[in-house]
């Protein structure tokens, strides 16, 4: 992983704005690992990807999260704060074969299935989903590489749709493993309510906190760099390529610190 300068960051976020959060997740990670193209990194599990988007929050951001949530029993917003090490399962980098689909196996109830842990291209192919059924049965559709029964019928991968419908508990025997092979796909903050003590869990999108995040940021460097060039006259380029102490010291001059 490479740093992005304030520059290439303002640029992606300029190209990708208006897209959905996580094809802008991906497109940031493919400035900050160029050696890598974005068919590539979109292949990793959701894990793997979360986990690579954790490492660059830290790089751009820092370690320090912060983020709000609404108790589910007396509706008390709870503000929240917390380290990314807090929701790390373990440390993340790209190994040589993590682009790769890796086939996982199950065998239970007569059916022996091969699947895959779901990608990127598997969560953007389920964004026009009508439901949250319908996205489900898709993303484990599209998972599945191979079915096979004691009888020797085998399914063709991927087309498992019409009137084939494997059983649920097996179904939620893949769900279970895949959940297992890749913990930081579902990040769960364990909660406290300070004013009636109930105890929950959220999940916790880095996806979105972070293109959020980066929002906010680009709109911030962009009235910063307006009232540089409005009271200096100078270029935005040279504006970017200040270092944000200078770039403060100088709004400060102005009034604007």
């Amino acid at each position: 992983m490479r740093n992005l300068s304030a520059a290439e960051l303002l640029t992606v976020w300029e190209r990708t704005h208006g897209q959905l959060p996580m094809h802008q997740a991906m497109e940031v990670l493919a400035a900050a690992f160029p050696e890598h193209t974005f068919e590539q990194l979109a292949q990793l599990s959701i894990g793997q990807r979360d986990g690579l988007l954790l490492l660059l929050r830290e790089r751009l951001f820092g370690t320090k999260l912060n983020s709000m949530a609404v108790c589910p029993q007396c509706q008390q917003r709870v503000e929240l704060v917390f380290n990314t090490s807090d929701v790390k399962t373990q440390s993340h980098r790209i190994e040589a074969d993590d682009t790769e689909n890796t086939v996982m196996s199950l065998t239970m109830e007569g059916y022996e299935v091969n699947f895959r842990l779901p990608n990127s291209f598997d969560l953007m192919s389920i964004a026009a989903c009508a439901n949250t059924a319908q996205a489900q049965k898709q993303l484990l559709n599209q998972c599945i590489q191979s079915v096979s029964t004691a009888s020797k019928n085998d399914a063709e991968p991927g087309n498992l749709g019409g009137n084939f419908q494997l059983p649920a508990s097996l179904q939620e025997a893949i769900v279970k493993r895949m959940a297992e092979s890749d913990p930081q796909a579902n990040t769960q903050l364990a909660l406290t309510c300070p004013d009636c003590n109930h105890n929950w869990s959220a999940a916790f999108d880095i996806v979105t906190y972070l293109m959020e995040e980066i929002h906010r940021w680009a709109k911030h460097m962009l009235r910063e760099i307006h009232a540089l060039a409005r009271a200096y006259g100078w270029r935005e380029a040279d504006i970017l390529a200040m270092a944000p102490t200078r770039r403060r010291a100088y709004l400060e001059l102005l009034g604007l610190g």
